[in-house]
């Protein structure tokens, strides 16, 4: 007989990686981060004109990936 903990892991090693919260949430912090530093930048216009964009993706990304199942 299998226990709860023994599915649960089952089911999280089944579980493709853009799916998993663990590594989405570390891809969604470094586009955050990135964005800001795109932001704070003085060398290329480039990269301030897609900070803001870089910053809304990575925050959404965040906010939806918080929900996914540990």
């Amino acid at each position: 007989m299998t226990t709860p903990q023994e599915l649960n892991r089952a089911a999280r090693q089944k579980r493709p990686f853009f799916l998993r919260r663990g590594p989405m949430e570390n891809i969604a912090t470094v586009l955050i981060g990135a964005g800001f530093l795109m932001l704070f930048q003085p060398f290329l216009l480039a990269l301030y004109t897609y900070s803001l964009t870089m910053l809304l993706a990575g925050t959404v990304m965040f906010i939806i990936v918080s929900k996914f199942p540990e």
